[in-house]
């Protein structure tokens, strides 16, 4: 596959500590046979890489970088600042009381200064910020924007440009083909670069079902972030096939529900007219991408396959999802790479 677009932009795909470490077997070959990017999916989060202030745990870090430099390829850090899997106690002093906003932006430092530097020059870009924006275009009222209000956002930017100059530095949202999600992201991008800060790319994640966005939706996305003078880039692809309890777009982890068979209707194989309703959608979305190459750098899949897919696991947990364009058994779905073809 890395082949099939080699002139067009990275193809890469989010790994986890089994496949870094060699414990899932074939993960390896199948990574260095077609993807030319990698993405730490959550071994680089703040929770799995700093779990207790003082303790640090690299473990897959440095199994994930030695990946990358074996494949030859471009490798992303995600994510240094995100709501979710940060522990409590970034927030908290020992008493368990909030901190002020100039000792928690100053924890914040550290451990970007920490994580960043370990890694330079081994990876090539850093999800800086991860979601920081309702699907409105209003802030998300977290621990960070609650103590700090915007503050945390150019520090986590000013901090990774100044460990490592050389990296890609990238502001990270889903649901950007939301007019009013993408104007907000846009304008805070636009006021770091106005305020000598760098930022060099916006990520759209990409988690997108059979029948939306439509295609349009996407592609004014990407234009209005390139005219704007930013990377464009498809983070975290892939395609829910299943129902859902609501209307949900997007990846809010808080939006989860318990395992049940009504919303799990594919537990043993998928029909064939889902699964060639897949491919054409994931065919489409890539001859728009192509279409637009001159402005996207790379497409990540979220995730390697079928059987590793978050959406197993969400909003519904304990479903059986087909949501990559490789299956559980690690075979790319027939008719994709034809369909990718034809003009």
């Amino acid at each position: 596959m890395k082949n099939r677009f080699q002139e067009d932009f990275f193809i890469g795909a989010a790994v986890n500590l089994a496949q870094v470490t060699g414990r899932e077997v074939g993960a390896d070959s199948l990574l260095e046979l077609h993807f030319s990017s990698i993405t730490s999916e959550n071994g680089l989060k703040w929770g799995p890489v700093h779990p207790k202030e003082g303790e640090y745990n690299f473990e897959f870090g440095d199994a994930y970088v030695a990946m990358g430099e074996k494949m030859g390829a471009f490798t992303i850090g995600h994510t240094l600042v995100w709501h979710q899997q940060t522990p409590a106690w970034v927030f908290q002093n020992g008493e368990g009381q909030f901190l002020n906003q100039m000792d928690l932006i100053r924890r914040m430092e550290d451990h970007i200064a920490t994580v960043v530097g370990r890694y330079k020059g081994k990876i090539d870009g850093w999800d800086v910020v991860n979601e920081a924006f309702e699907d409105d275009g209003s802030w998300r009222k977290t621990h960070w924007y609650n103590i700090t209000g915007t503050e945390f956002i150019k520090a986590a930017f000013r901090k990774a440009n100044e460990i490592d100059p050389d990296v890609e530095l990238y502001y990270n949202d889903y649901n950007v083909w939301k007019p009013e999600k993408r104007k907000a992201i846009l304008a805070l991008a636009k006021e770091l670069r106005a305020e000598g800060i760098r930022i060099d790319g916006i990520g759209m994640q990409g988690h997108y079902r059979l029948n939306s966005p439509s295609l349009d939706q996407i592609e004014q996305a990407i234009v209005e972030i390139h005219d704007a003078g930013f990377q464009v880039m498809f983070t975290e692809l892939d395609v829910d096939v299943l129902p859902r309890p609501s209307d949900s777009e997007g990846a809010d982890l808080n939006i989860n529900y318990a395992e049940s068979p009504e919303w799990n209707p594919y537990a043993d194989s998928l029909p064939q007219a889902v699964a060639q309703e897949l491919v054409a959608r994931y065919v489409s979305l890539f001859q728009l991408f192509r279409k637009h190459s001159d402005k996207i750098s790379r497409v990540t899949f979220w995730g390697l396959h079928d059987g590793r897919s978050w959406l197993n696991n969400w909003p519904v947990r304990g479903r059986t999802n087909y949501a990559l364009i490789f299956d559980r058994q690690m075979k790319l779905k027939a008719g994709f790479l034809e369909g990718i073809e034809k003009p």
